[in-house]
């Protein structure tokens, strides 16, 4: 892989000395025009399916950058969007020219509008709103059209506004029922206040505790505007390279979803990120017009520590310690992560829209996150006094710099020798969760259960095929195997579990299909392709330059891996996976690699048929499936009340089917697991060790893929492995 990389990145190398745009951008001396030149130009000649820049690329870009700089369309109205069709299918030749006409009418149209916005809703916030009006909102922003005018523009933030203090109005509210000693989520009524949802109506001069509902609902728009003042503060703070690198971003991400641009700042973050260390919540977030979505929860973290947090929350507003949260709908993701990352030890105070469309305030400590828990571990379990051994892989980790430090074939082959010494009759490798990681990992890790062959196939731009194999005749584990995937098993884990698909070498247990990244990504600094600059740093290029296949010829892009054994998860119904972002790659399949299937299994079919007819009859897996369903139906409901007894009772019926589903947590499969010897020698010291694997045991025994691998295990039974030449691996130290 890295030989191919070097070999590419020589070629553009060479390509851009010899051309005379680096002279073109130096004369015009503006820093912009040779950042929008370089990135192109890398983008034709490196990226490995690289798109015309024609006028569908035009039109698209053009979209792409209004939905990205007004995602809920509070700014520009219907004339502005008008005035810059003109630009619409000339930004492919602004592009070729280094020209930015077209960025910097839509900056400076909308730098007018934020000014325009900050009176608009300063009125609107000066006034109460009425409670009792029948009145809605629809929050999925797409559907709606720019305002035709002022009015209409003005009449979009009057809703929005209540929308947003609704929330407030109602958690105060709440608060006041609980001083006065009542239940919080409102289930006993307050004499004299229509305040619970046995009625509608919310009258003004009476009072609950202390304050009267006229007084709660101006400290409610109070609260609302002061978030209001904060956020525009902050885009206040926001320098026109800030908007640009947007713009060239969008330019960008019609190559494909995983080719980014990182602004010099930005890059030190990547850098910093891939040392191993994070500072702030542990958790990974990706932009929505809703908010910022958390789509990973790092093991070890704070949210993980916490239990506060899960995939699919969505974070609407972010509060320092004693301070008004700052809403970040429409806020550029960069900029909310700032809001969210803190020194260790402060507190950050998040409003979260859970994946039940619930609504709640989480505080979370910020501290120091090490990525210890994205390594290898592993553990033992009991059924019918027989042992198995599971492994939790969360991602294919490695040092690139020096590949004999830590790295996960490494990691996994130990703990394949430890529970092998245990005595175990089956192995569960899970990759639930893990978005991948190095290639080379994964082909040495493919060769622990193999005697060899080839393991993926890999093709760069306009160049042959290149087989990446297991030459090592050794096998680390003949045993029963098991692989457990879901819809975030991404990439390398796709690999993986592919291949011992196709060898019929394990079992695949989990989502209907995994996540579908086929791609290879690597950074380029641009630095290194100019060779003077005097402009400063120009920061990097993430580029896709290459695709990988199964052995058997199918790319993993778009499909993934479909399970032998499919089970529902509460991520079933929601669009999560490749195909669900802008402008992936599209499938395709090339000859398959010369490889002979596994002889080792002779019952497997009969294994997958028992495991089916087990999860057919399985409540709790019935359970997984209605709550699957469920929450795909909130989320498509979009249609928010304005009216505070119908708002009320919308939530009261949300929380309450939420807490039905809670029951989930509750299930116990009686399997029992217990860490290895080389761990308990090490709880003595390590306190915190033996709480973390604690709390994955007893995540384990409530895991119904977990106790389903096991009864696949017990199902499966082997011939034993044929080849005299054949040894069984043990780790070298």
């Amino acid at each position: 892989m890295k030989k191919n990389f070097t070999l590419a990145l020589l070629v553009i190398l060479v390509a851009v000395a010899s051309c005379s745009f680096t002279n073109k951008s130096f004369e015009t001396n503006d820093k912009d025009k040779l950042l929008l030149d370089l990135i192109t130009y890398v983008l034709e000649k490196g990226h490995y399916e690289p798109k015309d820049i024609n006028d569908t690329f035009s039109s698209n870009v053009f979209d792409d950058f209004i939905d990205i700089v007004d995602p809920t369309k509070r700014y520009f109205l219907q004339s502005d969007i008008d005035g810059f069709e003109q630009y619409r299918f000339q930004i492919d030749d602004q592009i070729k020219n280094t020209d930015i006409t077209f960025f910097n009418l839509v900056y400076q149209r909308l730098m007018k509008r934020m000014g325009e916005a900050k009176e608009i809703y300063q009125e609107i916030l000066a006034e109460s709103f009425d409670y009792n009006v029948e009145e809605s909102i629809n929050i999925d922003y797409r559907e709606e059209s720019f305002a035709a005018n002022k009015k209409e523009l003005k009449e979009r933030w009057r809703k929005q506004l209540k929308y947003n203090t609704l929330g407030v109005f109602d958690n105060k509210i709440a608060d006041l029922r609980q001083a006065a000693g009542y239940s919080k989520d409102g289930s006993e009524d307050i004499v004299g206040v229509g305040l619970t949802t046995k009625a509608i109506k919310v009258t003004k001069t009476e009072s609950l505790g202390d304050m009267t509902i006229a007084e709660v609902e101006v400290e409610a728009r109070e609260t609302t505007k002061k978030t209001l003042d904060e956020f525009f503060d902050y885009v206040d703070d926001l320098e026109r390279k800030d908007w640009f690198v947007t713009y060239v971003n969008t330019i960008v991400d019609e190559f494909d979803p995983h080719t980014f641009y990182f602004a010099p700042e930005e890059k030190d973050k990547f850098d910093i990120s891939m040392s191993g260390k994070f500072e702030g919540i542990g958790a990974r977030l990706q932009k929505k017009p809703e908010g910022a979505r958390i789509v990973d929860i790092i093991s070890g973290g704070p949210v993980w520590r916490e239990q506060s947090l899960e995939v699919g929350d969505e974070i609407i507003k972010v509060g320092q310690e004693n301070e008004e949260p700052i809403d970040i709908v429409g806020m550029k993701l960069d900029d909310a992560i700032k809001l969210i990352k803190g020194p260790k030890g402060t507190v950050v105070n998040l409003t979260v829209r859970r994946v039940d469309g619930t609504i709640e305030m989480v505080s979370v400590t910020r501290d120091v996150v090490v990525l210890e828990e994205s390594f290898a571990k592993s553990a033992t379990v009991i059924k019918d006094d027989l042992k198995y051994g599971i492994i939790h892989l969360p991602k294919f980790y490695v040092d690139f710099e020096d590949y004999s430090e830590r790295n996960a074939a490494t990691d996994v082959a130990k703990e394949v020798e430890r529970l092998k010494e245990e005595g175990v009759q089956g192995l569960i490798l899970d990759l639930r969760d893990n978005g991948g990681g190095s290639l080379k990992t994964v082909v040495e890790m493919a060769g622990l259960f193999i005697k060899d062959g080839p393991i993926v196939q890999v093709r760069s731009s306009g160049q042959r095929k290149e087989v990446h194999e297991d030459k090592d005749e050794r096998i680390q584990w003949d045993g029963p195997l098991v692989v457990l995937v879901n819809e975030l098993s991404a990439s390398a884990s796709e690999i993986l579990a592919a291949a011992m698909q196709d060898y019929k070498r394990a079992i695949v247990i989990g989502s209907k299909q995994t996540f579908g990244k086929g791609t290879v990504q690597n950074v380029i600094p641009l630095d290194n392709i100019v060779r003077s600059n005097e402009h400063g740093d120009l920061g990097a290029i993430k580029l896709t330059t290459q695709k990988f296949y199964r052995i058997n010829g199918g790319s993993t892009q778009l499909e993934g891996v479909k399970s032998d054994i499919v089970v529902p998860d509460k991520y079933s119904y929601i669009d999560l996976g490749e195909k669900d972002q802008e402008n992936p790659l599209g499938w395709d399949k090339i000859t398959p690699a010369d490889y002979e299937i596994w002889n080792g299994y002779i019952d497997f079919e009969t294994a997958v048929s028992n495991s089916k007819q087990r999860l057919a009859n399985n409540p709790q897996v019935k359970l997984i499936e209605e709550n699957a369903k469920w929450l795909k139906e909130q989320q498509d409901e979009t249609l928010i009340s304005l009216n505070y007894g119908v708002y009320k009772t919308q939530e009261e019926r949300a929380k309450e089917k939420s807490s039905y589903f809670k029951s989930l947590r509750d299930y116990d499969s009686k399997l029992t697991f217990n860490s290895l010897k080389y761990e308990t020698e090490l709880f003595t010291k390590d306190s915190v060790l033996r709480e973390k694997r604690n709390r994955w045991h007893k995540e384990l025994a409530r895991d119904v893929y977990v106790e389903e691998a096991v009864n696949v295990l017990k199902d499966l039974k082997m011939n034993n492995f044929k080849g005299s030449n054949t040894k069984l691996a043990s780790v070298k130290g």
